[in-house]
């Protein structure tokens, strides 16, 4: 039992997500850490710094592109499975649970509808879909 609670700790792989997950541990909090994928993940091969090959408007990946298409031109980031196992590692070293909480298929109805408006000049409001679909949806 803990003696200041429990807490839920989003954990990234990296350091600042790590050092707060030890330091509520160390507090006497019951932590749980959880990694979330959003499908906006880099391969293992890619480089965290790599930039956009294009841009929602450009007619390659606007609206008449297959979503799969539009996703794999945008994707870029630090998700991969390397960082779920270090985030994995740093809660076994802490001895406290750790979930990975799969949303990419969430995610990537968000990414579409985002891009679809995008490309029709349209504002789109990409945190109504997502209350919508993931976070009141499931």
């Amino acid at each position: 039992m803990s003696r200041n609670g429990k807490v839920i700790v989003a954990m990234s792989g990296g350091v600042d997500s790590s050092v707060a997950a030890c330091l509520l541990h160390e507090a006497g909090y019951e932590c749980v850490g959880v990694f979330v994928r959003v499908g906006a993940h880099a391969s293992e091969d890619d480089s965290c710094a790599s930039t956009p090959t294009a841009t929602p408007l450009d007619p390659a990946i606007g609206a008449g592109a297959a979503p799969a298409a539009r996703r794999r031109r945008l994707r870029h980031g630090c998700c991969s499975a390397t960082d779920a196992q270090d985030a994995r590692s740093v809660a076994g070293r802490l001895g406290i649970p750790f979930y990975a909480l799969n949303f990419e298929r969430d995610f990537d109805r968000i990414v579409d509808y985002f891009v679809d408006e995008y490309a029709r000049a349209r504002t789109p409001n990409p945190c109504v879909m997502c209350n919508i679909h993931v976070k009141f949806g499931r």
